[in-house]
């Protein structure tokens, strides 16, 4: 064999062997990064990408990833920030609200002892119910500020094994006066198969008791829930305050249906947020004048 090809052959191998040696360290860098990268975004920690490779694109992709981190925990911080200060504004708020609430209910009481003409009746049954509405929307932003604290610790929220048919059907029966109470008939169809979950409990009550609240509040006389053995739990009623362009706004935060009869609140926007804090997902739909709220917990 020429002497001039065998070292061609030779130079060949050796550069084989370092682009494979090469490959090798990218390959076990790229692993490293990957490991780092899931530990810290994971965990509640201010350590950054680590590497043992010496290589300068893999270095300037780890620099990269390390500063995209730094700014992604300030943003995180602001985020948090933000949510702690909303939460003051609406508690104070809450409070503010409370006091002159609890005199007009108060005052409302004293002339409603008085002899009153009908029509001054009829006035007065209209302050009081305003007055109501008033009173449970600011509970229902203090009950707001509260998950804000929830919402920043999702991380470290509390989970265990649930049976999710019970806690429906024991929120169902707590709701059972309610119910009657607004001459709501429900259907209501649950399989027998026990569905369990890794969620948090008292969070899953208070999910299934904003839905049946706002049920009981806007339905027309008619409420249905469904849950099959799937775990997908849909909640159907009739209603003549919506309609298919509100219904895609009611999970918002912020939102109100201006053009409805009543406002829904912010019960939803918590139940929504619950639901995702749990791993679960949560739709609304609008069809032939039902409101169905659709649940998964997965």
């Amino acid at each position: 064999m020429d002497i001039s090809l065998l070292f061609i052959i030779i130079i060949l191998v050796f550069v084989c062997i370092l682009l494979i040696i090469k490959l090798y360290l990218i390959k076990k860098s790229t692993k490293e990064i990957e490991k780092y990268f899931d530990y810290i975004l994971k965990t509640d920690t201010n350590n950054l990408i680590t590497i043992s490779s010496a290589d300068k694109d893999i270095k300037n992709l780890t620099m990269n990833l390390n500063n995209n981190l730094i700014e992604l925990r300030k943003q995180k911080l602001q985020y948090q920030n933000g949510n702690q200060e909303l939460k003051r504004i609406i508690t104070n708020i809450s409070h503010d609200l409370r006091t002159p609430l609890t005199a007009l209910n108060g005052y409302a009481d004293l002339i409603n002892q008085e002899k009153l003409s009908d029509k001054q009746s009829n006035y007065l049954k209209i302050i009081q119910k305003k007055a109501g509405e008033m009173t449970e929307l600011t509970g229902q932003l203090f009950e707001f500020s509260k998950i804000i604290d929830t919402m920043n610790m999702d991380l470290n929220i509390k989970k265990e094994k649930c049976c999710i048919n019970e806690i429906l059907e024991e929120t169902l029966v707590n709701f059972y006066s309610i119910f009657k109470e607004k001459n709501i008939i429900p259907t209501i169809l649950i399989s027998d198969k026990k569905l369990y979950r890794n969620v948090n409990k008292i969070s899953i009550i208070r999910i299934f008791e904003n839905i049946l609240s706002n049920v009981s509040k806007y339905s027309n006389g008619n409420f249905r829930v469904e849950m099959n053995e799937n775990g997908k739990i849909i909640f159907s009623n009739k209603t003549n305050s919506l309609d298919a362009t509100t219904v895609q706004k009611i999970f918002n935060r912020y939102f109100s249906v201006e053009n409805a009869k009543e406002s829904t609140g912010i019960g939803l926007s918590i139940a929504k947020q619950l639901v995702e804090l749990n791993n679960g997902e949560i739709h609304a739909k609008f069809i032939e004048n039902t409101l169905s709220i659709e649940i998964n917990f997965k």
